[in-house]
């Protein structure tokens, strides 16, 4: 959608955009709903507000007061059946120094952190290698369970065993290149400088009032459950069934998708983009009963091998202010990580049963919800494994080497809204070049 918003903005009103949505509705992961009386979000909830990608794009789009940041309440983790502070001065929960995860790990471990810098480290530069192997191999085990799977099974639905250490740490991976001598220390070289700027933001009215703004601003031809079902090349053209020819052509889906829609037309970029593969996820949405006893805290992480079903929390109505006014509280369940379909399959009935089971574990909330919703992200997020640069810049190139086609979305250089938000205006820009040439 920001494609094509971008392509209308190129282009001009003459030319006809067209969207082919192989889903009912717009927005891919991005889905607002009605719940209790309000609207809630039930893919992405937030973006990071550091980038400049979202604030940019909302002021274009008359949509600057919708922006609203975080309460300030902090996260916790849920590690060795207890409620433990989220560790401060990590980087994707990674530690500088053995103080930082003080009663989140053992004192074996802690005692490891604090020997790591004078343990000596072999780092290729330029190389990669899975977090969990790096950090494993220098802090433990717990660190790696307790305080890194909780921070990036939130991101991508995965584990440390499927994250490149390049592709989502790359600011550890440029410290390591730079030769910093230790774990640690490239810890320390990578974490940003301190800030009062808010990490995250999020829209009053929920993602669904990006969506519509942008429909408008692309006064695109739409045409909703249509997947694109095939595509070559007719000269200095395309045509991608079942629309026709066109002068170009943005592939914003999937890997799977872009790998078989790129199969004929440019084959080493579909080998490239069947490299990726993709996580499932189940996001169930409570609406409780007022005082219903919802710790004063943003969010609840769970370590890996916990007694649990869910893998995280999101406490809505304590996360954002605006959602505090509402009557009820709000809280988001999080299911299913990389290979674990099972749960994204589970019946509604079972899984709101289990985000409550959970919740209560981890809270002791046992308040009934007045109101629940369950959506299921089949295929939603990319994983980042390692080597995942390498693939992405070999199937760009392919892609660059071919008139009048591009690729963009989650599965290229960042899984959030900022990154897809870019990845669209990228896209858009070559295209632009290329057909307008």
């Amino acid at each position: 959608m920001v494609a094509a918003y971008r392509l209308r903005t190129n282009l001009g009103s003459r030319a006809r955009i067209v969207i082919l949505e192989q889903s009912d509705r717009l927005g891919g992961k991005l889905r607002t709903v009605p719940l209790a009386g309000g609207p809630v979000d039930v893919g992405a909830e937030a973006f990071i507000g550091r980038r400049p990608e979202m604030p940019e794009l909302l002021e274009e789009l008359g949509l600057t007061d919708q922006l609203v940041y975080p309460a300030g309440a902090r996260p916790l983790i849920y590690a060795g059946a207890g409620l433990h502070p989220m560790p401060i001065g990590t980087l994707m929960g990674i530690p500088a120094d053995a103080q930082t995860l003080a009663g989140l790990v053992d004192a074996a471990t802690l005692d490891r952190i604090a020997a790591e810098p004078s343990v000596p480290l072999h780092w290729e530069r330029g190389g990669d290698l899975s977090v969990a192997e790096l950090v494993g191999t220098r802090f433990g085990e717990q660190v790696v369970r307790r305080s890194v799977d909780p921070l990036l099974g939130g991101v991508y639905s995965g584990l440390s065993d499927t994250a490149g250490v390049r592709a989502t740490v790359p600011t550890l991976a440029a410290a390591l290149d730079d030769g910093a001598p230790s774990l640690s220390e490239a810890v320390r070289r990578a974490l940003p400088p301190p800030s009062t700027a808010p990490v995250f933001g999020t829209l009053r009215d929920g993602y669904g009032v990006l969506l519509d703004a942008l429909e408008r601003a692309a006064a695109a031809e739409i045409h909703r459950e249509t997947p694109a079902s095939a595509l070559r090349r007719t000269g200095r053209r395309w045509t991608i069934d079942p629309i026709g020819e066109v002068d170009g052509v943005v592939l914003a889906v999937p890997a799977p998708q872009a790998a078989a829609l790129l199969a004929d037309a440019v084959p080493a970029a579909a080998e490239h983009a069947g490299r990726i593969p993709l996580a499932s996820s189940v996001v169930v949405a409570l609406a409780l009963p007022r005082d219903s006893g919802l710790p004063h805290n943003s969010g609840i992480l769970v370590a890996t091998g916990e007694d649990l079903s869910a893998k995280a929390f999101t406490l809505s109505s304590r996360k954002w202010p605006h959602l505090a006014e509402r009557d009820v509280e709000l809280a988001r369940a999080s299911f299913g990580r990389f290979g674990d379909a099972e749960l994204v399959e589970a019946d509604d009935d079972r899984l709101i049963a289990l985000a409550r089971a959970d919740l209560e574990t981890v809270t002791g909330v046992t308040a009934e919800p007045v109101a629940t919703f369950v959506q299921r992200w089949h295929g939603g997020l990319p994983q980042y494994r390692a080597g995942h640069d390498a693939v992405v810049a070999a199937l760009e190139a392919a892609v660059a080497d071919v008139d009048g086609i591009e690729v963009a979305g989650a599965m290229l250089h960042g899984v959030g809204v900022p990154a897809c938000v870019d990845s669209g205006t990228t896209a858009a820009a070559r295209l632009t070049t290329r057909v307008a040439g």
